[in-house]
This record gives structure tokens, C-alpha cells and sequence, in this order.
């Protein structure tokens, strides 16, 4: 059953595993809300992952399917999960969804996945990019402070710490605080920053488009590559995807939105709707500037644009854009992602320091605080990019799952009140289930080494599950 004390009103004491204590606050409204979605999928991928994508498919007419297919895709997961988010407001997200359509096993794998790997990996990707973009600036901060005679680091390398790794876990230190001390705090950071940021994207939409430099020819070149199959279009999906994750992150804090069953659906539709035009646009100024051989040999492409426009100055002022969007990113990822591990030990399965809410601030602080200081531990092992491949096909699994749920739920709570019902049902979470198969077989062919060791990481949960489960013994449900 859905937690009870899920309505309280936000001055309510609520008794989870930490005992009688503050229910979170309900502060967030329908524009911080949807400054969660946009903010945080908007990071750094749009400026990165069209190079890739590219290479796999040669055409820029397949690129532009990709990216159609892919925000199809991703709005049927935010039509279903935005019937699961109004009928179950409650902090966690999928973990709820999990929990209440499988059982707690399944709430409890995707908690720990995405505490001990996914979401502290995402978060450390996050800051590490944003001091990679400050070395354009500040080239010392791409220095080594410390080099060992370790071979510990990615790959086997010697293990080092950068100056700039520094400044990444400042960074998350100082959001943490930021958050920690109120989700009021947080959302307006997020809404202030989500908002420059998409001035500042539309600035460079807006100077590629009618800068007159460009030719719309070059939206039907091509670069020759090797076959163009159903694989190299999936795994052209897999980077747009990337791109496009974090929609589902607003659902996480679902117990700190007002009026959730209303505005929960609007921010998951509004958001990924203003995503995908965003996204559209963008790469319509990049291939109108850019040749599609340009695009594939560029590392930094929303940079590479403004330089062929108006020089290295542009370059820069570009470099200030993915500062700011990767900011947004960063703060809704802290945000969303530390009320994740604070409902699973709400519910007994993880430990009960990390359920506490602030009495002052009335935030899940304990869950935040061990979120960040392990994301910062991450930055400084240098693995996150790794840890976060490794993850994509267990995470995938329980995505798929999560939009299954809906079929699952509809059948086994009939009476659960659905103040909103994914529209094109059954064809729209069969849609995002259908092609969370199709990912998934094609990430295992590809990676399977990977996709194994993902799916061992998860699995090392497994016994901290049977010790909670074993041993809890005071949890309201």
C-alpha cells in the first residue's frame, strides 16, 4: 500500500524507521517543478552527443529521425510516468512505483543502484564536465596536484588528482548546503539557473539561425560510414536517449510538490515537450553552420559553431552556456536524487540515519549529505565514467519495469485513484517497454562485458536487502 502519511500537511509528524519526525514540505510549485525536468536533463550531453551520433548514422536526415524517435519515446515515459506520479506523490520516484507494482525487492535495487553507482556517478559526470569547460578558462585547473605510483585510476592508469577535481567537489559541497538548507533554496536555484540557461541556449539557436553564414543545404549532406542498420540506429538512440535522461527525476520528489496529483503530469508533459523543441532546434543551427563532416570532428560543437562564426571570442561566451546548463543539471540531480535513498531507509531498508528529515529545514539532509560526500568520493576515483556504463543496462531494466507498472497496477489496484491516466493507453507505455527491450538486447550484444559487470554491481545490494529485511521491525507501510 502507498505510504500513509503520504498527505500530511508539511508542518505533520510523519513515523517512518527514524521514528516520529517532520514530513518534508510541500514548497515546490508547478514552475520549480518543471525547471527539475528541463533543468536536469538539459546538461551537457545536447553539446556532445550529436558528434557521436553522426558517426553512427552518416545521414543528417537519420540523425534528426533519431532525435523524433527518441523524444517520442521519452514523452511516452513522461505520459507514464506522470499517471504514476499523481496516484503515488511520494518521495522516490521509482521506488515507489517499483515497490508498490513488484514489491520492496525491486524498489530496494533501484534505490541502491542508483545511490551506489547511477546517480552519484551522473552527479560526479556532471562536475567534473563543468570543471573540464572552466579549464578554457583557467587552464591550470587540468594539472595534476597529486600523481601516485598507483595504478588505480581508470584503465589502470596512475591514480591523479586535479586541481580541477578540487573545484568539481566544492561544487557539489556548495549545492549540497544550498539544498540542504531548504527545498525552497533548491527550487529557486534551479528555476533561476533553468531559465538563464534557456536564455542562453535560445541566444545560441537564434545567432546559428540568423547569422546568414550558414546553408540549409547542408541539412541533407551526408559523411559516408559503413552500414546503416537497425544497430547503428539504436545505438544512435542510446546517445540521444542520454541526452534526454533526467525527465523522470521530478517524480523523486514528488512529496514536496504542491498540489501534486495536478502538477506533477503538467511538469513531466511541459518540460519534455520544451526539451525536445530545444533539442530540435539546436542541431537544426548546428548542421545549418556546420557540414556533417565538421560536426563528427568536433568535441566541443556548440563552441565549434560560434568559432566558425565569429572566432574563438564566440567560442567562449558558448563555454558560459554549458557552464550554466550544466549547473541546472547538477542542482536538480542533488535535489531529485538524495530523496531516493531517504525513501528506501523510510521504509526499513537501508540505514535509519539516512530517513531523518531536518526539523529545522524540513529536508531528507542525512540522505543528502551521504549522497554528495560518496558523489565527491567518486569525482576523486576518476571511475565515474566507467561506473556509469556499467549501470545503463540494469537501469534500463528497471525503467522498462517502472513503465510496465502501469499494466501491472491497473490490474492490481483497480481501486488506486488516478487522477490522471496516460492517454493512449495501452499503446503509449507498451510503446517506451517495447523499445526498453529493444535497447537493452542491443546494449548487451554490444556491451557485454559491461552490461554483466552492471548487473554484479546491482547485485552486491542483494545482502544489505536481506539484512534489512530480516531485521526491520518498526516501519509503518
Amino acid at each position: 500500500m502507498p505510504n500513509p502519511n503520504t498527505n500530511l500537511a508539511s508542518d505533520d509528524l510523519e513515523v517512518t524507521a527514524a521514528g516520529k519526525q517532520p514530513a518534508l514540505k510541500r514548497a515546490l510549485g508547478v514552475w520549480s517543478a518543471v525547471a527539475i525536468v528541463i533543468g536536469t536533463v538539459i546538461g551537457s550531453g545536447i553539446f556532445l552527443v550529436p558528434t557521436k551520433m553522426i558517426k553512427d548514422v552518416g545521414s543528417v536526415h537519420l540523425l534528426f529521425l533519431v532525435w523524433v524517435v527518441a523524444g517520442i519515446l521519452t514523452l511516452f515515459g513522461a505520459l507514464t510516468y506522470a499517471e504514476l506520479s499523481a496516484a503515488m506523490p511520494e518521495a522516490g520516484g521509482e521506488y515507489v512505483f517499483l515497490r508498490e507494482a513488484y514489491g520492496p525487492f525491486w524498489g530496494f535495487l533501484y534505490s541502491w543502484t542508483q545511490l551506489s553507482v547511477a546517480k552519484a556517478g551522473s552527479i560526479a559526470t556532471l562536475a567534473t564536465g563543468f570543471y573540464l569547460y572552466l579549464t578554457g578558462f583557467f587552464p591550470v585547473l587540468g594539472r595534476p596536484l597529486l600523481v601516485t605510483p598507483y595504478r588505480i585510476g581508470p584503465g589502470g592508469t596512475l591514480f591523479e588528482i586535479h586541481y580541477g577535481q578540487l573545484v568539481a567537489i566544492v561544487l557539489i559541497l556548495i549545492l549540497c548546503w544550498v539544498n540542504y538548507v531548504g527545498v525552497e533554496a533548491g527550487g529557486a536555484v534551479q528555476v533561476s539557473v533553468t531559465a538563464l540557461k534557456m536564455v542562453l541556449i535560445g541566444g545560441v539557436i537564434a545567432v546559428g539561425l540568423f547569422s546568414g553564414k550558414g546553408d540549409w543545404s547542408r541539412l541533407n549532406m551526408a559523411i559516408p560510414v559503413g552500414a546503416v542498420g537497425l544497430s547503428a540506429f539504436l545505438n544512435a538512440m542510446v546517445s540521444a536517449l542520454w541526452a534526454y535522461d533526467g525527465w523522470n527525476n521530478v517524480s523523486m520528489v514528488s512529496s514536496e510538490i504542491k498540489d501534486p496529483r495536478r502538477n506533477l503530469p503538467r511538469a513531466l508533459i511541459l518540460g519534455t515537450l520544451a526539451v525536445i523543441a530545444t533539442y530540435l532546434s539546436i542541431n537544426v543551427a548546428y548542421f545549418y553552420v556546420l557540414t556533417p563532416a565538421q560536426v563528427a570532428a568536433a568535441p566541443r560543437l556548440a563552441a565549434e559553431m560560434m568559432s566558425a562564426l565569429y572566432g574563438s571570442a564566440a567560442a567562449k561566451m558558448v563555454s558560459i552556456a554549458v557552464l550554466i546548463s550544466i549547473l541546472a543539471a547538477l542542482n536538480g540531480s542533488i535535489l531529485s536524487g538524495a530523496r531516493v535513498p531517504y525513501a528506501m531507509a523510510r521504509d526499513g531498508y537501508f540505514f535509519k540515519a539516512l530517513a531523518k528529515v531536518d526539523p529545522r529545514y524540513k529536508t531528507p539532509g542525512n540522505s543528502m549529505i551521504t549522497l554528495c560526500v560518496w558523489s565527491c568520493a567518486v569525482v576523486l576515483s576518476g571511475w565515474f565514467d566507467q561506473l556509469y556504463t556499467f549501470v545503463i543496462f540494469g537501469s534500463w531494466i528497471l525503467y522498462g519495469m517502472t513503465a510496465a507498472a502501469v499494466f501491472v497496477l491497473r490490474v492490481k489496484r483497480p481501486d488506486m485513484a488516478r487522477p490522471y491516466r496516460v492517454i493512449g493507453y495501452p499503446f503509449l507505455p507498451a510503446s517506451f517497454v517495447l523499445v526498453a527491450i529493444l535497447l537493452l538486447i542491443n546494449t548487451l550484444q554490444k556491451y557485454p562485458r559491461e552490461s554483466l559487470l552492471g548487473l554484479v554491481l546491482m547485485a552486491l545490494g542483494i545482502p544489505i536487502y536481506l539484512y534489512y529485511k530480516v531485521n526491520r521491525s518498526n516501519v509503518i507501510r
